[in-house]
């Protein structure tokens, strides 16, 4: 099987993927809720170790149809190194559907449309961009480096090159003072970019990161259970999409909700804020057991 560097982590819908890790780390890392490379150095792994992997994993993979490259943005690396990696996984993997990774707002807009739409037609079939949220205060604040209108410019380009684009946003970034900017800027957001899937993802404040530092220092609240279902209510009926699925059934999340867009919207938006009317917790996920 391959070799792994440290804790791997791959979107839920990759389940069933081959994972492979191309790069080691995250090339931002620094955004104050995220620890999950904290302790890796970020770089590329060359084609040679990738073909060694690829060994290693056939015996038993050969008939993987869809790959996922790890660590936190594969897309980090130069184009015409990722379209010969490409090259190999087609040739040893002859059944492979689809390749796909993490990628941030910063390094899609390094690349072209005309780049993307040649890393499309070499097997990229989906990205997964954390935009987090839509509001510029916030993502300042949690040191995203980007703007609203860049997140929105690098996932339009995504999708006129004709790459499928899975998003995922968090509840509670904001904390408790601006729960309500942060749903709608951040609906707003979703709506410009029209992904085929959200994700949205309730924040844990984890040991170790500055966004933990802060809420021991009283200077960050997150809100509480029905704040955030609230909040997720109201970034909902913000978000306007052609189509598409919206999740909200992460392990973090306190209540599942999976709504088709758009039809599902307005249902959806009124059986939340009516559970939250009720301040019923019985149904709600304890907090043992969330967890990334």
């Amino acid at each position: 099987m391959p070799e792994y560097e440290g804790v791997v982590i791959r979107p839920p819908s990759e389940a069933d993927s081959l994972i492979l890790q191309y790069t080691i780390g995250c090339s931002h890392n620094q955004c104050i809720f995220c620890p999950a490379y904290k302790q890796k150095q970020f770089r590329i792994r060359s084609l040679g170790e990738m073909e060694q992997d690829v060994r290693n994993c056939l015996p038993a993979c050969a008939e993987a149809r869809r790959i996922f490259l790890a660590d936190g943005d594969a897309l980090a690396a130069p184009v015409q190194d990722l379209l010969s990696l490409f090259s190999l996984l087609r040739t040893s993997f002859p059944l492979l559907q689809r390749i796909g990774m993490y990628a941030n707002a910063k390094n899609i807009l390094r690349r072209t449309l005309e780049e993307l739409k040649q890393l499309h037609e070499a097997g990229l079939g989906i990205l997964y961009l954390g935009i987090e949220s839509g509001d510029d205060d916030l993502l300042g604040w949690m040191r995203k480096c980007v703007t609203a209108e860049e997140i929105a410019e690098a996932g339009r380009r995504v999708k006129q090159a004709g790459i499928k684009l899975s998003v995922t946003v968090l509840l509670g970034i904001g904390g408790a003072d601006r729960s309500s900017t942060h749903a709608r800027r951040t609906g707003e957001l979703l709506s410009a970019i029209d992904p085929e899937n959200v994700g949205a993802l309730t924040t844990m404040v984890i040991p170790g990161t500055p966004l933990y530092d802060l809420q021991e220092q009283g200077r960050f609240r997150m809100p509480s259970a029905f704040e955030i279902l609230a909040e997720l209510a109201d970034l909902l009926s913000h978000t306007t999409m052609t189509r598409g699925l919206f999740f909200a059934n992460h392990a973090s999340n306190y209540l599942p909700v999976r709504v088709r867009m758009p039809l599902g919207r307005d249902k959806a938006v009124e059986m939340i804020r009516a559970f939250v009317r009720t301040g019923d917790a019985t149904f709600l996920k304890t907090e043992e057991m969330r967890r990334l």
